[in-house]
């Protein structure tokens, strides 16, 4: 729903976000403060009609990253590695050598894509562990574990517990599975609902790789292929010079689909839950359910998708340059971890 808005209320809003910013990202963008308007957007930790007679909303918030291994045959022969390494594990190095995380995580986003059961558990018991930015739990809009706004390190022992009480209200289970019941909860949800195969389906769009995307983005902004440029003669092939030949609409679509692949590649996926109690009907409920046999309870769920804007055109070069640095990075690390 678009609001006008005054320039005092858009000056507090970027006071409040600031200071609840990690300090790296800070600068990366700001509250246009002269704009007249805004967007309200719905609050997706919360179900819109209420919790149902005053019963308590859990909701778990997810960045599921890549979720298949690229096959392109544009990928040049020394970034083989792509085609057996989960992105996410290959960048987990080049921002490890950078200091923006303190330690590594064991997510592996092909896991929580796999279709089976106990992959998916296993993709958020390691989430849970390391929740970087990549996982956060809210209990009526209001955040309970996860790092806001920022990315957090491995869960402590007392975190932990302080998660584990938190959950007390909601999954009624022995004292101290309340969290092993919640993860159960959230790969059934996932498992069931098959809502990440609809993601998949999208990310999959990228059939180029960015090594193939970036030759069809100089086609597009009509400027000399810097890409073709660096690469020796005996690098570039045949199938690099063709991308520069075909028409101007295929060019479009390649780099069109990489944008849209490379959004939900970064989305959130967002799963809130209610429980249901004596007297809800569930025939009458507008939204989905789930058993949690460990607690013998009914969930109500719905399921979300945030932070869907479409990438920028001029991002694909810094695209390209990243993908350079991830795949030289994780290489370097390998080689010298062979050498010990």
């Amino acid at each position: 729903m678009r609001v006008r808005v005054t320039k005092e209320f858009l000056l507090s809003v970027e006071k409040n976000v600031t200071c609840r910013r990690p300090a790296c990202r800070i600068d990366s963008s700001q509250v246009d403060v002269n704009r007249d308007s805004v967007l309200i957007i719905s609050d997706h930790s919360v179900f819109m009609n209420g919790p149902v007679k005053g019963g308590p909303c859990i909701t778990v918030e997810i960045k599921p990253k890549c979720g298949f291994l690229p096959i392109s045959r544009f990928i040049a022969e020394e970034n083989a590695v792509k085609r057996t390494l989960s992105r996410f594990k290959m960048h987990q190095e080049l921002k490890l050598h950078n200091q923006e995380i303190s330690e590594y995580s064991e997510y592996n986003p092909l896991d929580l894509f796999s279709g089976s059961l106990d992959r998916i558990c296993k993709a958020i018991e390691a989430l849970y562990a390391t929740p970087q930015n990549n996982f956060r739990v809210f209990l009526n809009g209001s955040i309970v574990f996860g790092g806001l706004g920022g990315g957090a390190g491995s869960t402590t022992v007392l975190v932990g517990e302080a998660f584990e009480d938190s959950l007390k209200d909601v999954i009624k289970a022995d004292d101290g599975m309340c969290k092993t019941s919640f993860i159960q909860l959230v790969a059934e949800t996932v498992y069931s609902s098959g809502v990440l195969d609809q993601l998949l389906e999208v990310q999959k769009l990228d059939a180029y790789d960015i090594e193939g995307a970036i030759h069809a983005y100089y086609n597009i902004i009509s400027q000399p292929c810097m890409v073709c440029r660096e690469l020796s003669k005996d690098k570039l092939s045949n199938r690099h010079t063709s991308l520069h030949s075909i028409p101007l609409e295929e060019s479009l679509k390649i780099v069109k689909d990489y944008l849209i692949s490379a959004t939900v590649k970064d989305c959130s996926l967002m799963i809130s839950f209610r429980p249901m109690v004596d007297g809800d009907v569930l025939s009458e409920s507008s939204h989905s359910t789930v058993y949690l046999g460990s607690t013998k309870q009914v969930f109500e769920y719905k399921v979300y998708f945030i932070d869907l804007d479409l990438k920028p055109l001029k991002k694909m070069e810094d695209y390209y340059k990243l993908d350079k640095k991830i795949v030289n990075c994780y290489c370097q690390m390998a080689k010298t971890e062979h050498k010990r």
